[in-house]
């Protein structure tokens, strides 16, 4: 039997610097914007791409559920539309129920899956930040969400 580890750390929000400010900043002005009518779930996204730009995104529920989209999703797609050649360096997450913000939230499966994708596209690990209420965990490479992972390798020639 083999047994696989994810290398994270916990850190304080008080003890953000200002980039990690900056991003979550964002993120929570972009939650609070969420389109989720139904779920009441308010997700933000930060990204900070290499050439130092932020791009946002934040969930969009439909009535007809699969239609909707997460905020990883959103804020990916996006940077991957308008700055196509910017590797990614940090996403952050925030979440909010109602109006209380929600510990760490991770990514969905099918959101994991782009974030392995979007790491490949560009040759590049990134950090992913989940930030809760009083602290964050952070991974420094987001692959490690995503072991065993489907990528280009596995398809014909």
């Amino acid at each position: 039997m083999h047994t696989l580890s994810i290398p994270y750390e916990r850190i304080q929000r008080k003890d953000f610097d200002a980039t990690l400010l900056r991003l979550e900043g964002a993120a929570v002005e972009v939650a609070r914007n969420a389109y989720a009518p139904y779920s009441r779930f308010r997700v933000g996204a930060a990204l900070l791409l290499s050439n130092g730009v932020v791009v946002v995104g934040s969930n969009q529920e439909n009535a007809a559920y699969p239609s909707g989209l997460c905020a990883e999703r959103t804020a990916l797609f996006a940077a991957g539309a308008q700055y196509p050649n910017e590797a990614v360096e940090i996403l952050l997450l925030v979440a909010f129920s109602e109006e209380d913000r929600v510990e760490s939230i991770t990514p969905c499966g099918a959101c994991r899956q782009v974030l392995m994708e979007t790491s490949s596209r560009h040759q590049k690990p990134f950090k992913v930040i989940m930030v809760g209420k009083e602290q964050a965990l952070v991974l420094h490479d987001n692959r490690g969400l995503l072991p065993f992972a489907f990528d280009g390798s596995d398809l014909p020639d």
